[in-house]
C-alpha cells in the first residue's frame, strides 16, 4: 500500500493533497510559475518538493 496517493499533474496534486498545497503556496513565486509549466511532470509531494529544490538550486530563477 502507497503511503502517499500519486496524482496525474500538480494541478490534481495541489486540488487533492492539502499539504502539496500549502507546500507549493510557500514557494517564491517563479518557483510556483516554473513548476505549473512542468504541471504533468509533478504528481506527488516528494516530486513537488525534489522539482523545487532542483529549480532554486539551478540559479535561473530569478
Amino acid at each position: 500500500m502507497d503511503e502517499f496517493p500519486n496524482y496525474l499533474c500538480l494541478t490534481d496534486l495541489l486540488d487533492q493533497d492539502l499539504s502539496s498545497y500549502e507546500y507549493f503556496q510557500t514557494l517564491a513565486p517563479e518557483v510556483q510559475t516554473a513548476l505549473r509549466r512542468e504541471d504533468a511532470s509533478v504528481g506527488t509531494l516528494d516530486e513537488l518538493q525534489a522539482r523545487a529544490e532542483r529549480l532554486r538550486d539551478s540559479g535561473l530563477l530569478g
